[in-house]
């Protein structure tokens, strides 16, 4: 039986980090140019073999991140990386995109965190401009850093609230940064106005998830995928309307999950609590955000009922406009109501 094409589905992409956005055909070209020494699982054996689930793993991923990174060494780089995914997005059917970074990782390069932040801006101004996806940023501290230098990124965030920083994160390896330890920068994001959208429950169990509620006031979480395990907790999301941002590809690509059948997408979708499907890292994974919504559908038995509710549910979690909002969420049922096979 004929489906619906996935890439015309409306939707919004929410979990997706700045450098592992970017094109493995950029990354190699951008390398070539700047004479920066791939490893052969960024280049021949790509994407590379991951399993991050111990200390050994989780530093290798960091390591292939931090080389990735180290290719954007100029302002066009920046423009083009965010060009180039704007375009994806558009191509995967997004209307709306909120990517992820971490200015400190590039300050050193780029003139220090407000020069770093405001090319990033300006360069999604004009991606946005030229693709029609709009785009918000998520400024992200790491929880493997003083909770300190989180605080100054949460007031670097909210200096830009409203000038296309929607929201505040907290990346990195959750097993080396309690949630609690970062509770005073989630307060000054939140009092600006920002969205709290922490990391938690991806490879430390429910506990994290918890700890991502009742200290940083989440209204998003990024994985959260352990939550399945106590239903409780499932329970809790599903009221308090948190919507989680599971990222399929990755969790198998780290090891989080043996094969696809085993990320509990169905299990967290049923206990009503609203799903932002995501890639994570495309340039890690070799996926982006079409083929996490084929693998609800081809794995997990989805409907196109069911997926347009995905798509709903990552539309009404995004920072976009209302009025972004309400036009994508209308083009989603023109597209339920579209049959398949029809032009």
């Amino acid at each position: 039986m004929e489906a619906r094409p996935i890439a015309a589905l409306p939707k919004t992409h929410l979990h997706v980090h700045f450098t592992g956005s970017m094109r493995h055909t950029t990354l190699v070209d951008l390398a070539r140019r700047h004479n920066v020494h791939l490893p052969d699982a960024l280049v021949e054996e790509w994407p590379p073999r991951l399993h991050a689930t111990d200390e050994r793993g989780w530093f290798r991923f960091q390591r292939l991140y931090d080389i990735a990174r180290s290719v954007l060494r100029d302002e066009e780089d920046v423009r083009r990386l965010v060009r180039e995914t704007a375009e994806d997005e558009a191509a995967e059917g997004s209307g709306w995109l909120e990517i992820q970074v971490d200015p400190s990782g590039y300050a050193a390069r780029f003139d220090g965190l407000t020069a770093f932040t405001e090319l990033v801006l300006d360069a999604v101004r004009v991606a946005s401009s030229a693709t029609g996806v709009g785009i918000g940023v998520i400024i992200a501290a790491n929880r493997t850093r003083h909770p300190l230098d989180a605080r100054t990124l949460a007031r670097l965030a909210v200096q830009y609230a409203g000038r296309g920083v929607v929201g505040f994160g907290l990346s990195n390896d959750e097993r080396r940064g309690r949630a609690y330890d970062f509770d005073a920068a989630f307060r000054i994001a939140k009092r600006g106005g920002l969205l709290s959208a922490p990391h938690g429950g991806e490879l430390l169990g429910p506990s994290s998830v918890r700890a991502c509620l009742d200290a940083l006031g989440a209204d998003r979480i990024g994985h959260g995928v352990r939550s399945a395990d106590d239903p409780s907790l499932l329970a809790a999301l599903a009221e308090r309307g948190v919507t989680l941002e599971v990222c399929p590809s990755s969790n198998v690509g780290l090891g989080v999950f043996a094969t696809p059948p085993d990320v509990p997408v169905r299990k967290i979708f049923e206990a009503g609590v609203p799903i932002a499907l995501g890639a994570d890292d495309p340039l890690l994974f070799g996926s982006r955000l079409t083929r996490q919504y084929e693998l609800a559908r081809e794995v997990h038995g989805f409907t196109d009922t069911e997926l347009a509710e995905l798509a709903r549910c990552s539309i009404r979690g995004s920072a976009a406009p209302s009025d972004v909002q309400k036009r994508l969420l209308d083009d989603v049922d023109t597209w339920l109501r579209t049959p398949p096979g029809s032009s």
